[in-house]
């Protein structure tokens, strides 16, 4: 079985960590599923445990930025004045890799994503562990993160070693990742930090990746489905268009979920839309066997790129 830590076991989890075995953990963002940079066989057992593609690269979390120069090499001016602003934070950040990072956390590249997240176990467990630790989110690959312990056990009980349990994470969607590897900064996943707020702190343009990305994947999330439940996901951009869709197809049971409490032509089950619950609504879906899930994205919720960007991901296909 998993072990279930409370936030004042950090000294067992990190314990766990070192004897090359995995460890779940609440970020600001979502749960992360964390394994020692340096200990190559814990780190491929990420992939393992999560049915992750190889060529899907792990983004490293650091304590301090003292610890980037173990991890990272020929670090550019910019990333400085990023870090100054949104470190600790949910943003993470693509660099060229050390070779003494093992080959299994970034697929292969030369490249490595870090950041530095925010939320005090995430920072004391860090600390406690003593090398940077790769984690991405603590789900099976493809399907919803997980933002609460509850997910992480859901998915994992009795194949990791233990979860810090941390209650509910603040933000509710993975960070955002930006390469510096070129001449030009390019995002390549949106998050909570949106592509304006890092303009301003550079003080110029940077690109975004193609949502038809093919070449390496430099970041998760850039390539693959991801975030999907198992029930049916169906965006709708207008009311008319959801309500069309209703009165044409047969009653059964359903998810709708919106920004705001909507006039509908038929009984659904509606819930509040945010990033911060996205993900809790979606395995909720699949708990209660709904047939599908109706998504209205109206023109506030299709601003956010962070949240749209989950949401295609998850009605992909």
């Amino acid at each position: 079985m998993t072990e279930l830590l409370k936030p004042d076991e950090i000294h067992r989890a990190s314990e766990l960590l070192k004897e090359g075995k995995l460890v779940a953990f609440p970020t600001e963002t979502v749960y992360g599923l964390g394994a020692p940079i340096f200990n190559p066989e814990a780190v491929q057992s990420i992939f393992t445990a999560k049915g992750r593609p190889s060529d899907n690269p792990l983004i490293a979390h650091i304590h301090h930025l003292d610890q980037l120069k173990e991890i990272a090499q020929e670090i550019p001016e910019i990333f400085y004045r990023l870090a100054h602003v949104f470190f600790p934070g949910p943003l993470a950040i693509v660099l060229k890799k050390r070779s003494s990072v093992p080959s299994v956390a970034s697929a292969g590249l030369d490249s490595i994503a870090v950041r530095m997240p925010s939320h005090f176990i995430a920072s004391k467990l860090l600390e406690s562990v003593g090398e940077p630790l790769v984690a991405p989110s603590a789900n099976l690959s493809g399907k919803p993160s997980s933002t609460q312990a509850k997910h992480v056990l859901d998915d994992f009980n009795g194949k990791i070693a233990a979860v810090i349990d941390g209650g509910k994470t603040d933000v509710g969607i993975e960070s955002t990742v930006i390469s510096l590897l070129g001449s030009v900064p390019v995002l390549l996943r949106p998050g909570s930090i949106c592509q304006e707020e890092i303009e301003t702190v550079l003080g110029s343009a940077i690109e975004t990746a193609s949502a038809l990305h093919t070449g390496p994947v430099l970041s998760p999330g850039l390539k693959y489905r991801h975030y999907a439940p198992h029930t049916p996901v169906k965006l709708f951009d207008d009311l008319s268009c959801l309500n069309t869709y209703l009165s044409q197809q047969p009653s059964t049971h359903r998810m709708l979920l919106s920004r705001l409490p909507v006039p509908i032509s038929c009984l659904v089950d509606h819930f509040i839309l945010s990033s911060r619950d996205l993900y809790s609504q979606l395995r909720y879906a699949d708990q209660k066997n709904y047939s599908e899930i109706l998504i209205l994205c109206d023109e506030e919720i299709q601003k956010d790129a962070g949240l749209m960007n989950r949401l295609t991901r998850c009605a992909a296909g």
